[in-house]
């Protein structure tokens, strides 16, 4: 029996029309509901994924644990929900997006009433692992979701305040275990995120709409296989995964490693100020809601040209020993990160034709995957070279962005040439 997206896809342009007029859309009844709620599973997401982010430094402390060894109760966290992420989202075709994203989050928060009480850093990297896990049923069947419920020509300016949400959660995240954890130690600040994050799981609940175009499917082995090897076949998602993966891999070395740097001379700034540079994710929210209006004017290339060429001077400004010139590294790549994983991240949505929920699914998995490996192959560069080595790290998957974009174009032109048609 075919999903319920891959229903959907396959209806003929005219039906697709009709139905994309019961579809919500900015100022319908239930948009701003659906807005909220998202919103909130965005922020409390990123919040609980991210939440030992900004405590690497106390965590090694306590531990005696270097910047590697802290650094994998970040990765194995984003690990795990890049292997579980499809096999949830295939779950979500069966039971519904709005179930599963539910599930996940109650699950996720759970664990994070339980991450303050690890005895040793083994256990505190198995539950950060769990909860990995269980987060991999919220990102893909909300990309579903939007894609299902949301008129197209809205979906990328709902995505974005979906990803929003993200940059707020792990700003709001990391500021309150920052301040939380200088006052009472670094579990208090877990406990508090967590306590937070069952607030956002509450309204989350209360405040998404029923699904009203979505149809269950069975749960098909064989007929996901053969979808999922159809998106791998698919060079332009291939090269949407990998985009999305590289510019994860920036991002996760540089904000793993950089409570670390400003720990040390000549910063040495106290675990509360360091939380409270995670500010700067709030550029990470106006970029990814903006992305929709970047694309339109620049194109989708134009638009992750100008992403990766602001990261890029992110990257090189905060090798700078001014604390000053570090802040605005920080904020260029923010705000280049975000709007390259919202443009991604959207054009995924908009590309898979069938099987979206496994198409989202893949691009998550890609993405955290990134996150995994920029977080140890950061904290790894940092201890082997310093600062310069993590911005190494950054540089070359930025490298990677550009090449995979530029024979994107290259793609693009010669297929264009292959199909016109041959004059007189």
């Amino acid at each position: 029996m075919p999903s319920a997206s891959t229903k959907a896809d396959a209806a003929t342009p005219a039906s697709a029309d009709t139905a994309a007029d019961t579809r919500l859309a900015p100022g319908a009844p239930g948009h701003r509901r659906m807005s909220l709620a998202l919103f909130a599973a965005g922020l409390a997401a990123f919040a609980l994924l991210y939440s030992t982010q900004a405590l690497l430094p106390a965590i090694s402390a306590e531990f005696g644990a270097t910047a590697s060894a802290a650094s994998w109760t970040v990765s194995a966290a984003t690990g795990a929900l890049a292997l579980c992420v499809l096999p949830l989202s295939a779950l979500s075709e069966r039971f519904g997006r709005r179930t599963m994203m539910t599930a996940s989050l109650t699950v996720a928060v759970g664990l994070a009433l339980l991450v303050p009480l690890a005895p040793n850093l083994e256990v505190l990297i198995a539950l950060r692992a769990l909860q990995g896990a269980a987060l991999a049923g919220l990102p893909a069947s909300a990309m579903a979701y939007l894609a299902e419920e949301v008129r197209p020509r809205a979906l990328i300016g709902a995505i974005g305040l979906f990803v929003a949400g993200n940059s707020i959660g792990g700003m709001s995240g990391r500021i309150v275990t920052g301040w939380v954890a200088q006052m009472w130690g670094w579990r208090a600040g877990l406990a508090a995120v967590g306590l937070t994050s069952l607030l956002c799981a509450i309204a989350f609940r209360a405040l998404l709409p029923k699904a009203r175009h979505f149809t269950p499917g069975t749960l098909n082995p064989k007929a996901l296989a053969a979808t999922v090897r159809g998106h791998l076949a698919d060079p332009l998602l291939m090269r949407l995964y990998g985009i999305g993966a590289l510019f994860m891999t920036v991002f996760g070395a540089v904000y793993t490693v950089i409570g670390y740097r400003l720990a040390e001379a000549p910063f040495s700034l106290p675990q509360g100020v360091i939380g409270s540079i995670f500010l700067v994710y709030l550029v990470g929210t106006v970029s990814s809601a903006a992305a929709g209006k970047l694309v339109g004017r620049l194109g989708r290339r134009g638009a992750l040209y100008l992403a990766v060429s602001t990261t890029t001077a992110g990257l090189l400004l905060s090798l700078s020993d001014s604390l000053a010139a570090v802040l605005a590294g920080l904020v260029l790549i923010t705000a280049g990160f975000f709007a390259g994983h919202a443009v991604a991240s959207s054009s995924v949505s908009r590309t898979a034709r069938t099987g979206r929920a496994q198409a989202s699914a893949l691009y998550q998995s890609a993405y955290y995957l990134g996150s995994s490996a920029g977080g140890t192959l950061g904290a790894i560069a940092f201890h082997a070279g310093g600062w310069a080595g993590t911005v190494a790290i950054g540089l070359v998957a930025v490298l990677g962005v550009v090449s995979i974009t530029l024979y994107g174009s290259h793609s693009a032109r010669v297929e264009a040439r292959r199909i016109r048609p041959v004059t007189a």
